[in-house]
């Protein structure tokens, strides 16, 4: 189909193997629940009309590059926004084909479930008992580790959190990190949208597959920061130091430089 074409059918059928012969998986669906749940993602694109899709004319089928083996999973992610229940291994795979379609909604929910079953290795301490001396005292534990903990809201400026090796995995910091130093910091799938970072020190940070939509990032330090796979839609990132920096994968779209 040409770029801009209006597509005929609201239906569409896909073939997801590794090869053509003697074929994968085939999946019927909708134009609509390839779009509508993740707009921002890699199928929304491929299925908005914007680009060439090749479509077979015999079978009139889309044939898509990928093991087709947890393609299921992600209709059913599309179609009613549920995760299936799964072994670790098996998740890590379904991550794997989330990040390569962009589903950033889905890999979210994953990471969500995989850490819900984890031993939790710190208190549980709930938001409305958090304050930013406490936050200050766990960071100096080497035992404590914030992973999925919500620390949304909290004034966190010029925080001072290297002394740990500070683990922020999946944590949620929608918060005022303006100045904070968080060099070599876990960060990967954490929550960051519209977090304001401006100055921070984040050199050698593992961002991976975080969240920064909207983020403040002006004249923070990034060099040797891991982005790959994040999420950096509309992030200002103007006078921001990125020697170094991985970005591989990561949604630049919008980017304030």
């Amino acid at each position: 189909m040409e770029p801009g074409s209006p597509w005929p059918s609201s239906q569409v059928f896909l073939n997801v193997g590794r090869s053509i012969i003697p074929g994968g998986k085939k999946y019927t669906t909708t134009i609509d629940t390839l779009t509508q749940r993740e707009p921002d993602s890699m199928l929304a694109a491929m299925f908005s009309g914007r680009y060439t899709v090749s479509t077979d004319d015999k079978t009139g089928m889309i044939f898509i590059d990928r093991d087709g083996k947890h393609f299921r999973h992600i209709l059913n992610w599309l179609r009613d926004g549920i995760i299936p229940m799964l072994q670790d291994s098996d998740y890590q795979e379904l991550i794997r084909e989330a990040e390569y379609y962009q589903l950033l909604g889905l890999i979210e929910n994953i990471n969500a479930n995989l850490c819900n079953r984890k031993d939790k290795d710190a208190p549980v301490v709930e938001l409305t008992e958090l304050t930013r001396k406490e936050v200050i005292q766990i960071i100096q534990s080497e035992k404590v580790r914030f992973r999925g903990v919500n620390l949304s809201g909290l004034d966190l400026s010029k925080l001072d959190a290297e002394a740990g090796g500070s683990i922020f995995e999946d944590a949620n910091l929608h918060a005022c990190l303006t100045q904070c130093s968080l060099c070599d910091a876990d960060l990967r799938s954490a929550h960051l949208q519209s977090a304001k970072l401006s100055g921070a020190n984040l050199q050698g940070a593992n961002l991976e597959g975080a969240n920064l939509k909207g983020a403040k990032l002006n004249s923070a330090n990034l060099q040797d920061a891991n982005l790959q796979r994040a999420y950096l839609r509309e992030v200002d990132l103007r006078d921001s130091q990125l020697e170094g920096a991985k970005m591989g994968g990561a949604n630049l779209l919008g980017v304030i430089r």
